[in-house]
């Protein structure tokens, strides 16, 4: 008997250190790779930080992050509102190519996230705060565990005080505080568990903050008291935080709030640096800041930019951009390179050793950046596109999901259709017509920037970013073929797009 099970023995032998040296070396690999932290605030303009100019905001933390780390100074949105932007950042993909195409309008479960492909490099992955391309609740196929999370604290939409959150699916939970805070001290929480089992960790962390109504703790109210007595006169519309509808109200009390906020979110993302300080992760954990789309009509008040969130100017798409990667940023950095959310995926994919999923990606790396290989141009060209998403309604499309599946359960303060939570939408498209090509787009190539309106005459304006950032001076009359070539260039790239709407990519 023993001769004849030696051959078995060490077979099992062989097989169980070969899965030892495997996971070991998985284990390796993984320690190697950075913990990544990806942050993004709600409605946060480029011009709302210290760094950037701003006369009255407080932002100590975040301008501390843009004087030591990676300063991105041409960073977009990958479009001009919040729920697509935040598709973009999950799959490196602009999100028309999935029919996420306004606010409400949920992401599909064939696409591929930055979290299963940080999943696969052995990293543990959460997702804090605002979701919003689909509901959060158990059940949802596009839930952040269906998109490859391995846990969640989130809302379906947007969250101010005392919020009410949904933890890994389970029927909505009131907390008590502050919205910011309390993401950041669950984040800090996921780090602390992550660290305990020796994996790396991703933490996506969107901040319900500023997006309105507003609101804030006393102590920051109080740091802008003195604003200019000037705004009083203005009256800007904006969510009642009483009654969840609409109400105009005076703009200094408007501002007074949203930049409370502002400040509040920034405190607590210095309560989530000093902890990986303060825990030995900071050399290595990569932190990324920006904002989903641009400033809102209700805080805009000083900009050096034309537009505002859900227009195509800069003022609609620019949002704060920073990097801070000590053990790999070792000295201060800025970039006029054109960068935006859709390159996210592939900078982390070339960060953990992840192939990019092979289908159309938007994005590009900018880990050369980290060691100031570039600076501009960008090699590739930025599209913007706000497709006109009533197409799809008008045209009786079959809905991509059951209707249960797409009623949302986390309760907010802003009502929409008289209703405290939100239902999502996404339609198949099985086929491309002409006027899919409409609604409002742009591309950035080499400073160069061409917008078309989208109207039913389709104006065209072309701008040269670097001498006239505040788009004042329309280059298209006198530059006709400059215009012509971006505009033909847009339009390969809207095809390309169309096709993956019609889920030829999956």
């Amino acid at each position: 008997m023993f001769p004849q099970s030696r051959p078995a023995n060490l077979r099992q032998l062989m097989i169980a250190l070969a899965i030892i040296i495997q996971c070991s070396l998985f284990h390796l690999a993984a320690q190697d790779h950075p913990n990544i932290i990806l942050l993004m605030g709600d409605d946060h303009g480029w011009e709302e930080t210290g760094y950037n100019g701003h006369p009255y905001l407080k932002t100590p933390v975040l301008d501390q992050m843009a004087a030591k780390g990676l300063r991105l100074d041409h960073f977009y949105a990958a479009h001009p509102s919040c729920s697509p932007t935040r598709g973009s950042v999950l799959t490196g993909r602009h999100p028309n190519r999935y029919g996420t195409f306004t606010p409400n309008y949920s992401i599909r479960p064939e696409e591929i996230t930055l979290a299963q492909l940080a999943n696969k490099a052995g990293y543990k992955t959460a997702h804090f705060g605002k979701w919003h391309v689909g509901p959060v609740k158990q059940g949802s196929p596009t839930n952040p565990g269906a998109m490859g999370f391995d846990e969640w604290l989130s809302h379906d939409n947007f969250f101010e005080l005392n919020p009410q959150f949904s933890r890994n699916g389970n029927d909505p939970v009131a907390f008590q505080g502050e919205g910011s805070e309390i993401i950041v001290r669950e984040t800090i929480q996921f780090i602390d568990r992550a660290v305990s089992q020796e994996t790396p960790f991703l933490a996506v962390v969107w901040f319900g903050s500023p997006h309105e109504p507003y609101s804030g703790l006393e102590a920051d109210l109080a740091l802008y008291d003195e604003l200019p007595e000037s705004y009083q006169d203005r009256m800007v519309a904006l969510t009642s935080n009483e009654t969840g509808a609409r109400v105009r109200r005076p703009l200094r009390d408007v501002l007074r709030e949203r930049y409370a906020e502002i400040t509040a979110m920034d405190r607590a993302i210095g309560h989530l640096r000093d902890h990986l300080k303060k825990k030995a992760l900071k050399e290595n954990t990569l932190v990324w800041y920006c904002g989903d789309n641009g400033t809102p009509s209700s805080g805009l008040v000083v900009s050096p930019f034309r537009g505002q969130k859900g227009q195509m100017y800069e003022g609609g798409i620019r949002v704060p951009g920073i990097i801070e990667w000590p053990a790999r940023i070792k000295e201060p950095r800025h970039s006029t390179l054109s960068a935006v959310t859709s390159d996210m995926l592939p900078t982390l994919c070339e960060l953990t050793g992840q192939a990019l999923p092979n289908r159309p990606i938007d994005g590009m790396s900018l880990t050369p950046l980290f060691d100031g290989a570039i600076t501009s141009p960008r090699p590739k060209a930025l599209c913007f596109w706000s497709y006109n998403a009533k197409l799809e309604a008008e045209r009786g499309f079959e809905p991509y999901f059951p209707q249960a599946q797409q009623e949302g359960t986390t309760p907010l303060v802003k009502l929409m259709n008289g209703k405290a939570t939100r239902t999502f939408r996404n339609f198949h498209h099985p086929a491309i017509e002409e006027e899919d090509y409409g609604g409002a787009r742009a591309i950035i190539d080499n400073h160069y920037k061409l917008i078309i309106s989208g109207t039913n005459k389709d104006e065209l304006e072309l701008y040269h970013l670097g001498s006239d950032p505040a788009e004042t001076r329309n280059l298209a009359a006198s530059r006709p073929n400059k215009t012509k070539e971006l505009s033909q260039q847009l339009r390969e790239w809207q095809r390309s797009v169309l096709q993956s709407l019609t889920e030829a990519d999956y």
